[in-house]
């Protein structure tokens, strides 16, 4: 008997399973939605809960602790998160138009087959993230424990009851999150999409309480925008803008490929880039000045530049806001990691085997495999995440290119969504045996470029280089696969 709940949360039926489809490319969580209810507030809410974390936090500090002055850094952040949000709004007009999920709308690409191949990547490096950010607001429970029960003290120290390089009381915590994340997950998206729309605001209301308390501590003329001295003027402050640019959308890579994911359920396109528009620039902007205040506060109130918000959190004489504000931060890195790095590899994975490996079943691989990598040790070694995740990541680029190039230049936003669940030879997007070859090897060709100032970072001007891997491989796999379709005639096979 089917679930009561299947298709991403929706009841039965939802995902519409055409008599044709073949079951080796169709279940009831990748197949298009018979109805699409999100509006803008859900999509706002979305990227709320992305932003609003503690990742998200350190990132927006980080950027006006790099020797700029305030207005070099407002118009970086405008500027990568301008092009963040013209991003979004292209992946999400394909899920949209079709109501499929970002793995099968790369079957029109990447052929029938091919698309486990970005589908895999996409799901792996989620994997990676989905583990640290579980470990983070592990973490950010830690403070509340130790703060409430200080004689646990002995069981937070790694070198007395530790296994695998994490203390026991941090076992604890990260068990206690893994299945709290499992089971929001598991009651389906529209739990999910309940939860969401909670953490981002509730994230906003502790963060103005924070600085509302810090500010009535320090005064508003201690209140600085320059997180740090002033190092660049004139021309030499333009590459260290361009690296904020680029780390704007590197933070944002991950959602941002896979966002088809989410803007299936949209009522509408205009819905999604109404949603998107709130969640990006705007939310964005308010959120990273509603942090430098905060930081900046921190030096008058505490005597010492603090960008961690629970560490800041901690040093307020007062359990109940200690409580208050970790729990709050705790609670929006799990929505953060159920939406980016949860969902994400449930579909990926249910998209390599339909027919044995469902939606829910995609997740709990994602969260098996986020414990098989011991994250905690991950995290604390930068040169381990140094040569993972940003070489995955350097994959992400040329994926996004190959995906945009083929709806937009070579479909001209024209997919045929029934051919997108058949294996017949004779399918559009059958190409050959299941594999668009020129998808393929420009995903290669942009991933590998891509990746060699990561690696080589000892290299001349490569350590420089390798903060723009994304934009490198998207602009080598876009370019790439655009002159490749007449050679691999791309246009003929699909009948486009």
């Amino acid at each position: 008997m089917a679930d009561i709940i299947e298709a991403a949360g929706h009841p039965v039926g939802s995902g519409a399973i055409k008599p044709e489809y073949d079951p080796r490319l169709a279940n009831e969580d990748l197949a298009p939605l018979r109805k699409q209810s999100w509006g803008s507030y859900n999509i706002f809410a979305f990227w709320m809960s992305d932003v609003h974390s503690v990742g998200g936090y350190v990132t927006a500090g980080s950027l006006f602790a790099l020797g700029l002055s305030s207005w070099q850094v407002l118009v970086s952040l405008v500027a990568g998160i301008g092009i963040v949000y013209f991003f979004c709004n292209l992946v999400a007009r394909p899920s949209q138009v079709t109501g499929v999920p970002y793995p099968v709308i790369n079957r029109s690409a990447f052929g029938v087959l091919g698309a486990n191949v970005p589908a895999v990547i996409r799901g792996l490096i989620a994997v990676a993230w989905y583990g640290i950010q579980t470990y983070l607001a592990s973490a950010a429970l830690d403070v509340v424990i130790l703060k409430l029960f200080p004689g646990l003290m002995p069981y937070a120290d790694v070198s007395q009851y530790g296994f695998l390089g994490l203390p026991l009381l941090g076992w604890c915590s990260y068990a206690l999150l893994w299945v709290l994340q499992a089971a929001v997950f598991w009651t389906g998206m529209e739990t999910i999409r309940r939860f969401i729309d909670f953490c981002g605001p509730a994230v906003y209301v502790v963060m103005f309480l924070l600085c509302g308390y810090l500010l009535v501590r320090a005064g508003f003329s201690e209140v600085d925008l320059t997180l740090g001295e002033v190092k660049y003027h004139g021309w030499d402050a333009l590459p260290i803008m361009l690296g904020a640019i680029a780390l704007v959308v590197s933070y944002f890579s991950g959602p941002m490929l896979n966002f088809g994911d989410f803007s299936r359920y949209g009522k509408s396109f205009a819905a999604v880039k109404r949603g998107n528009l709130l969640g990006l620039p705007v939310n964005f902007l308010v959120f990273s000045l509603l942090v430098v205040v905060t930081a900046s506060l921190t030096v008058p109130v505490f005597g010492e530049l603090i960008t961690d918000p629970v560490a800041t959190v901690s040093r307020i004489d007062s359990t109940f806001a200690i409580v208050l504000g970790a729990l709050t931060f705790t609670i929006a890195t799990i929505g953060i990691n159920i939406v980016a790095n949860f969902i994400s590899p449930a579909f990926d994975f249910s998209n390599v085997s339909p027919q044995r490996i469902s939606w829910r079943a995609g997740g709990m691989i994602a969260a098996v495999g986020s414990v098989l990598i011991t994250p905690w040790n991950l995290y604390n070694n930068p040169e381990v995440i140094h040569y993972t995740l940003e070489t995955l990541g350097a994959f992400i680029g040329p994926l996004f290119g190959v995906l945009i190039a083929d709806y937009y230049l070579v479909r001209k936003q024209r997919v045929e969504v029934d051919e997108m669940f058949t294996m017949s030879p004779a399918g559009r997007y059958w190409y050959r045996n299941g594999y668009n070859p020129a998808a393929v090897i420009a995903t290669a060709v942009g991933a590998v470029i891509a990746v060699i100032p990561v690696l080589w970072t000892g290299g001349p001007g490569m350590h420089e280089v390798a903060q723009y891997s994304w934009f490198i491989g998207c602009g080598l796999g876009f370019a790439t696969y655009w002159l490749l379709v007449p050679v691999f005639r791309v246009r003929d096979l699909s009948r486009c």
